[in-house]
């Protein structure tokens, strides 16, 4: 179903629920105030009657000490005869609310003569046959008798101005109803214009039609909708413009990704030298062929790891609980202290939420990016604490530092602050900008800050995940 439809079907059912329940409750209430009245009218009527029944029962000659049936009957007779409504119906009961008079067609039960009390008023509203009724009921003091006086006033018309009431409303809700579906037929179709140019706008783009733009033809929300929507059509048309570009900077960054590895590299590359160019005890040798193993181990998987978080970033990274004592002690055996650089570790022991393979690349190469921003001799602080974000891990040298211009560039593939600097030093211009890979898959992210002729701070926040046991 089109949005206009729906706003027309809508808009048509809220209408006539509230013409529907506006009329119901209009007629109803000048209904209850009518019978009200009635209801006010006959008990008057019936007060009177009672009143009139005593005065006429003072007025008897005195013959008996009781007033007697005979009497009553005759006093009923004329009260009922008596007055501007021939129609009048009653009924007299005695003590024991036998009925001693009842005119013709008072054909009421007992039900609310037996709920009268001594000096008491009551009435109800009743149906007999098609027509309806209020019956009233009151006690009569009359020469030391107390006697029931009913009455019933017919109200019948009261009703049948209700249901007159209810037709010609629900006439005129219907005649509403087509007058509102015919206008909000037109108004819909108008609010509903800059919805269908969208539409057709959005048709075009998806056939390749990039450069068509929607029309805007009113200055509400619709139309702020219609301006946002083509400047995004030009965001798109922008971007579209940049994916062969981007393309082809991924396919360099794959071909120049291997660059990348020459950290294991030269872990295994020294270590085979050291086996090939003098004869080691068995122990040192053990050790030098593990690391050139597990070094290998990890080349592979980082290798198949990083091309797929780097090209196509569809797999995360497997976060597990990974103690800091092991990442700082595998940055002692892979940078070890010599007379060139002096490294000076300081850390708190905790466990931490990573992947351990990718955030010892991350650490290699923040450590390798100090090293050869340093000149031989320097001090290198490498430093881990608990904060109360997470566990901080701080890199900092007191190299050359970084221009503050060129601080947001770094991250980014292949760029390079010093290139004659950089390829000097075997530098490919990937370091950081794995390292930014991988800590986003690790919610966490590169915090630089950096002196031009005085160093460079670099940290990043992982999740802790307490103390370690």
């Amino acid at each position: 179903m089109k949005f206009s439809q729906k706003l027309l079907l809508w808009t048509t059912i809220i209408i006539a629920l509230t013409l529907g329940f506006s009329g119901f409750y209009f007629v109803n209430y000048v209904f209850e105030t009518s019978l009200e009245r009635e209801a006010g009218q006959a008990l008057d009527e019936n007060s009177i009657l009672r009143f009139a029944f005593e005065t006429a029962a003072l007025n008897v000659p005195v013959k008996y000490d009781l007033l007697q049936d005979g009497t009553v009957e005759q006093i009923a007779s004329n009260l009922e005869s008596s007055g501007q409504d021939a129609g009048r119906l009653l009924r007299i009961s005695d003590e024991g609310k036998n009925v001693l008079y009842a005119s013709d067609g008072f054909e009421a039960d007992g039900e609310l003569l037996a709920q009268t009390e001594e000096d008491m008023y009551s009435y109800r509203v009743i149906q007999l046959g098609e027509r309806y009724y209020i019956q009233t009921s009151s006690t009569v003091n009359a020469l030391d008798r107390v006697l029931y006086l009913e009455t019933l006033r017919d109200v019948s018309q009261v009703f049948e101005e209700r249901n007159m009431g209810y037709t010609v409303y629900r006439r005129l809700t219907v005649l509403m109803l087509v007058l509102g579906i015919v206008i909000m037929y037109f108004i819909a179709s108008k609010l509903t214009q800059p919805i269908r140019l969208l539409m057709d706008a959005t048709k075009k783009m998806a056939e390749g039609d990039y450069s068509h733009r929607a029309q805007r033809v009113s200055n509400d929300e619709l139309g702020q909708l219609t301006q946002d929507f083509n400047h995004m059509a030009e965001a798109l048309e922008e971007t579209i413009d940049k994916l062969e570009d981007e393309v082809q900077a991924r396919e360099d960054f794959v071909g120049a990704f291997a660059h990348e590895l020459k950290t294991p590299l030269t872990s295994i590359i020294g270590y085979a030298d050291m086996l090939r160019s003098r004869k080691l005890d068995e122990e040192k040798s053990f050790v030098s062929a593990n690391y050139i193993y597990t070094e290998g181990k990890r080349l592979e998987s980082m290798s198949l790891r990083l091309l797929d978080i780097i090209v196509t970033k569809k797999e995360g990274a497997k976060l597990q609980k990974v103690s800091t004592e092991n990442l700082f002690e595998y940055l002692r055996n892979m940078f070890t202290p010599n007379e060139s650089m002096e490294f000076v570790y300081s850390y708190e022991q905790a466990m931490v939420l990573a992947d351990a393979s990718l955030i010892q690349t991350v650490l290699i190469n923040l450590l390798d990016n100090a090293c050869k921003a340093s000149e031989p001799g320097s001090r290198i602080e490498i430093e881990g604490h608990v904060k109360t974000e997470g566990y901080l891990f701080t890199i900092r040298d007191y190299g050359i530092g970084i221009p503050e211009e060129e601080i947001s560039k770094i991250t980014e593939a292949f760029y390079m602050v010093d290139k004659s600097r950089a390829r000097s030093k075997n530098g490919a211009g990937l370091g950081l900008a794995l390292c930014a890979e991988i800590l986003t898959l690790h919610n966490s992210k590169l915090e630089i800050e950096s002196t031009l002729g005085k160093g460079t701070t670099i940290g990043f926040l992982l999740q802790e995940a307490g103390k370690e046991e």
